[in-house]
């Protein structure tokens, strides 16, 4: 009794053909179909190794360079005054 059958889908069917119209059903199937299509593209990129680019090693700074412009620039500021 409470159980949908096939009747139930064919009403509901033949009612949302009345309301959209057939152009309307049919394009929406189309977009559908369309959004499939690229999601499976999407997903076939994905799978396809990206080339990676080159590694660049990180600038190392010196530290006794930085500590002697630093204590350069103090004397300099000290011999002013």
């Amino acid at each position: 009794m409470g159980g949908v059958s096939i009747w139930h889908w064919i009403v509901v069917g033949v009612i949302v053909m009345l309301l959209f119209g057939r152009g309307k059903v049919s394009e929406l199937m189309g977009d559908v179909a369309k959004g499939i299509k690229s999601f499976k593209k999407g997903m076939a990129e994905d799978d396809e190794p990206t080339p990676t680019a080159t590694t660049v090693d990180p600038k190392v700074i010196d530290q006794t360079q930085a500590s002697n412009a630093a204590a350069q620039a103090q004397a300099k500021a000290d011999h002013k005054a």
